[in-house]
């Protein structure tokens, strides 16, 4: 079994006209396996890839 338990990246993008609202940018699906095969076969420690499409809000524009 080739199983492994590393780190996730989230990728996160969003648009906003005023900061006091945010929307998550719809990136192309095609865009997306790419960059996360990318990310994974090149970043060691990484092997997951989560995508944000959480808005604000009710969520923040930062992580923490």
């Amino acid at each position: 079994d080739k199983r492994t338990h590393s780190h996730a990246v989230a990728l996160r993008a969003i648009t906003s006209e005023d900061g006091m609202t945010a929307d998550w940018y719809q990136f192309d699906p095609k865009f997306l396996a790419e960059v996360s095969g990318k990310i994974c076969n090149s970043v060691r420690g990484v092997n997951r890839i989560v995508y944000d499409i959480t808005s604000k809000p009710p969520s923040t524009v930062e992580w923490e």
